[in-house]
């Protein structure tokens, strides 16, 4: 895997991967992380293409997904001791 390039922000770090005929996007915060794989043959323009893709109502996206991670984690793990 090799990284291709990052797209700066200020609540989770966007890594853009290239492996076998995909693009993995990977999104960390913390101790989480979410990963899209998408193939090259669908994004038009490479690295370029992707970052068309990662808008900001995305990206707002993913941010809730690791609100509602991190909660689900903590209950359960709440739930272990």
């Amino acid at each position: 895997m090799r990284t291709l390039a990052e797209l700066p922000h200020p609540e989770c770090k966007i890594t853009i991967f290239g492996m076998n005929q995909k693009y993995i996007i990977k999104f960390e915060q913390g101790n989480l992380e979410q990963t899209y794989k998408i193939a090259k043959a669908d994004i038009l323009n490479g690295v370029n293409g992707v970052f068309e893709l990662l808008d900001e109502e995305f990206i707002n996206k993913v941010l809730n997904v690791f609100s509602d991670m991190r909660t689900c984690f903590i209950n359960t793990y709440n739930n272990y001791n």
